[in-house]
């Protein structure tokens, strides 16, 4: 070493010095950089496909999803006031569209990802069948019970429970028996425990509760076009969570939506 500052000269030698420190701590850095943690704020019905999509993610990056669940209309209004986050998804377009009004994600970022579907679950075991034809007896079917969903006033699955009841007519007779939920999943678990002997839930749902079968799928067209919508939110200036994003719409990360009952995002009119 002495003879490489002699060689070189002190002033040549400490610049040397320097600049291969400065090389070595980028080098360290830069794995450090690519593995900056992402935080996600979903919808409830996204749960397990989302906690999955972290894992591989991981595994392929290094970088660590950190995922918060809940009704999409409480999440939009968290990021309104200001709660840290990098992606938001939503299951329905409204609440991505109040956020968008708001200048509150990155536009271009948007993207559909996802579709479900709307059905009606018991309890497992339950030999209850539900009328869904037009203008049936749902309400008389529950009898003294209570129907679980969303809060229509702003909980997605709600909102298309409420269409879709509205359309078959039975509507004004189920409503005084909802038992209003503050997410779809909260829904679910008043079913599943059997405080309730029925429910209203996306078919993704119904698939990881054992507790509960699918008793009943609505007519298609009895409910708009269930759409979830994704974004990075504006403030957000996490290169990993473009990169997430981009994950969750490939080929690998449809194939896990799927292997979870979603479907693709409906095609806009």
């Amino acid at each position: 070493m002495v003879g490489m500052r002699e060689a070189l000269g002190g002033d040549r030698f400490r610049a040397t010095v320097s600049a291969a420190i400065l090389a070595v701590g980028l080098t360290l850095a830069a794995p450090a950089a690519m593995a900056q943690d992402v935080l996600v704020l979903a919808a409830a019905s996204t749960k397990n496909a989302v906690e999955k999509l972290a894992s591989q993610f991981k595994a392929k990056t290094g970088s660590s999803v950190t995922s918060s669940f809940a009704a999409s209309s409480a999440l939009a209004k968290q990021i309104e006031n200001g709660a840290p986050a990098d992606i938001f998804i939503s299951a329905d377009l409204d609440w991505m569209d109040y956020l968008q009004q708001r200048n509150l994600i990155q536009t271009a970022s948007r993207v559909n990802l996802l579709g479900n579907e709307l059905v009606v679950v018991v309890p497992k075991g339950s030999t209850l069948k539900p009328d869904l034809s037009k203008g049936g007896k749902l309400a008389d079917q529950l009898g003294d019970g209570r129907l679980a969903t969303g809060d229509p006033s702003n909980v997605p699955v709600g909102k298309y429970a409420k269409a879709a009841l509205e359309k078959l007519g039975q509507w004004t007779a189920v409503e005084p028996k909802l038992a209003r939920a503050d997410s779809v999943r909260a829904a679910l678990v008043l079913v599943s425990r059997g405080e309730v002997p029925v429910g209203i839930v996306y078919r993704t749902d119904a698939a990881v509760d054992p507790g509960v079968e699918v008793a009943a799928a609505f007519p298609p067209d009895s409910y708009p076009p269930i759409t979830y919508p994704a974004a990075q939110v504006a403030s957000s200036k996490n290169p990993a969570a473009a990169a997430f994003l981009d994950f969750m719409k490939s080929p690998d990360g449809m194939t896990v939506w799927k292997e979870f009952g979603f479907v693709p995002a409906p095609k806009a009119p």
